[in-house]
């Protein structure tokens, strides 16, 4: 479940996506209002997760963490799935424009190539005229295709499998929370781990730890050292929409990001 996505890194050039600026000339940010729907719901500063992608009648569910966000400086961020990209964004009413853009290389393992293309391939296409209604955003362009896109909002603790990033245990630390047992479980890295975790007011709560005895190789029992610092302990905790950040009262920060 938590097995860490392997990439290979590739020059810019072989990923054969299509660049903004080809296709939209040198248009730069206007400034515009932030509101591109028609209707006054804001599509800037929002962090919008891509659902499908339509080019040619043909639907493409999107491919892990693709997403948008659109800033109020005239920039726009992102990532096709698999690599991320960045542009110019011009929002006038509910046209938008996003141009000069640059992308990473990257191949990732089982990522479909044409889906990033496709996507790729739409967003350069503008203006493209966009609808925001409910937590959902549509963008559609001249020829008929179509991006659809959700708003994603900060991820809930529970019921969700956190993935440990910071320390780096090489993607094998993982944590969940359990609202109804009061309790934290997981891996370390090398061994399961299992406690109380009481959360009021910001706050994690741990008891002490219950763990497996295994013994691995050097780094992960140091990375495993540092996250047995959390237990026994009073954490703060903080979300920011897929992000968990937990710092104990001793100093020890650990990050961890939402895996689905």
């Amino acid at each position: 479940m938590y097995r860490q996505r392997k990439r290979t890194t590739m020059t810019v050039a072989a990923i054969a996506l299509v660049p903004f600026a080809a296709a939209c000339g040198n248009e730069k940010a206007d400034g515009g209002s932030g509101s591109a729907d028609g209707g006054g719901r804001p599509v800037t500063g929002v962090h919008w997760n891509v659902d499908s992608v339509t080019v040619d009648g043909r639907t493409h569910r999107a491919y892990g963490a693709a997403h948008l966000t659109i800033g109020a400086d005239g920039r726009a961020k992102g990532s096709y799935g698999c690599n991320d990209f960045s542009a110019e964004a011009a929002v006038d009413g509910d046209r938008l424009r996003l141009t000069d853009a640059t992308a990473t290389g990257r191949a990732c393992e089982g990522t479909p190539m044409a889906v990033e293309r496709a996507l790729s391939r739409a967003l350069a296409a503008g203006p493209l005229t966009t609808e925001a209604d409910g937590g959902r955003l549509t963008l559609t362009t001249s020829a008929g295709d179509t991006v659809r896109l959700s708003e994603r909002r900060d991820t809930a603790l529970y019921a969700t499998g956190w993935k440990v990033t910071a320390p780096d245990a090489e993607g094998r630390a993982h944590l969940a929370f359990d609202r109804d047992r009061g309790t934290v479980s997981g891996s370390l890295g090398c061994n399961r781990v299992n406690a109380e975790a009481t959360v009021r007011d910001g706050h994690i709560t741990l008891g002490a730890p219950v763990t497996t005895r295994m013994v691995c190789e050097g780094s992960l029992m140091d990375t495993e050292k540092r996250l047995l610092e959390l237990f026994d302990n009073q954490v703060d905790y903080r979300i920011d929409q897929q992000t968990l950040t937990l710092t104990s009262a001793n100093g020890t920060s650990v990050r961890a990001v939402a895996v689905r």
